[in-house]
């Protein structure tokens, strides 16, 4: 099975099944630090970082990273925090490609 890093982000069908809660836990094992919110919607990680110049300029790379890839993420900066939230809202829930950024974001930093 190939690493998620080197797979490439999909277009998802509007209106496509989500992946189970089953399947999403499988592939959350892949990632480091993310969590499946109780609803089986979203993952979301925090980062910390020394200062709002340091968060602000990782935001940067995972902006960089989501346009590359046509996935995008919510993300929230403040003072030497970012949190990242993935969801696939072409299938109201988790899709791979959310994992698939959640691991290439991770090289990020």
């Amino acid at each position: 099975m190939p690493d998620l890093t080197s797979k490439k982000c999909v277009v998802c069908e509007v209106g496509g099944k989500p992946l189970s809660e089953k399947e999403a836990g499988i592939l959350l094992k892949e990632l480091s630090g993310w969590k499946i919110s109780g609803d089986f919607k979203n993952i979301n990680k925090f980062w910390k970082f020394k200062d709002f110049k340091s968060a602000f300029a990782f935001a940067g790379k995972v902006a960089d990273l989501a346009e590359e890839e046509g996935h995008h993420p919510e993300i929230t900066v403040g003072w030497g925090k970012v949190k990242i939230e993935l969801t696939t809202h072409a299938v109201s829930g988790l899709s791979e490609n959310d994992f698939i950024l959640a691991a290439k974001i991770d090289r990020l930093n």
